[in-house]
C-alpha cells in the first residue's frame, strides 16, 4: 500500500506529472486541451488517472501473484551493474521467495490502464496506436524511476557532503 501510494501521489510522480503536462501543453498535444493553463490541468489530471490506475492494478496483482513492485537498489555495485540493475528491474519484479520473476502485474497493468483509458480519453489520443504508443511510454517511466531511485540517495549524498563544513 505505501508504494502505492507514494509510487502515485509522491513527489517524483507528482513532479513527473508537471513535466509530463508542461511538455503536452508545450506541444499542444492532444489539441482537444489546448495550449493554456486550462489545458494543462487537463493533462496533468488525465496522466494522474492512468498513473493511479496502472499503480491499483499492478499492486493488486502484484499482491495475488507475490511480485513486490518495489525497486531494489544496487548501491555500492559498479556504475554499469547499477545500469543493468535498471533496465533489468524494469521488467522484473521480485518475488516472494527472495528472487526474481518476470513482472506480470507490471505488464497487465501497464498495457491494460493504457487500453482502459481509452474509454475516458479525448478522441484524438483514445485508439490502438496511442495506447501502444503510451504503453511503450509507461516502461520508458518505469525505467526513469528506477534510475532516480537508483541514484538519486548517492547524489543527494555527495550534495550533502560538499556543503558540510569540515
Amino acid at each position: 500500500m505505501k508504494w502505492f501510494v507514494r509510487s502515485s501521489v509522491g513527489p517524483a510522480s507528482l513532479a513527473g506529472g508537471v513535466i509530463s503536462a508542461g511538455w503536452g501543453t508545450m506541444l499542444n498535444s492532444p489539441r482537444e486541451y489546448g495550449p493554456h493553463w486550462d489545458g494543462f490541468g487537463k493533462r496533468y489530471g488525465m496522466r494522474l488517472t492512468g498513473v493511479v490506475t496502472g499503480n491499483a492494478m499492478e499492486a493488486s496483482l502484484g499482491a495475488v501473484w507475490g511480485e513486490d513492485p518495489r525497486y531494489p537498489r544496487a548501491a555500492g555495485q559498479p556504475f554499469a551493474e547499477r545500469v543493468r540493475q535498471i533496465v533489468r528491474m524494469t521488467f522484473l519484479a521480485r518475488s516472494a521467495d527472495g528472487g526474481t520473476m518476470p513482472a506480470y502485474a507490471r505488464y497487465a497493468a501497464i498495457a491494460g490502464n493504457n487500453f482502459l483509458s481509452n474509454t475516458w480519453r479525448v478522441s484524438s489520443e483514445a485508439d490502438t496506436q496511442h495506447a501502444l504508443t503510451r504503453i511503450g511510454w509507461g516502461f520508458g517511466g518505469r525505467m526513469a524511476s528506477n534510475a532516480f531511485r537508483e541514484f538519486w540517495p548517492s547524489v543527494r549524498g555527495a550534495i550533502g557532503r560538499k556543503h558540510r563544513k569540515p
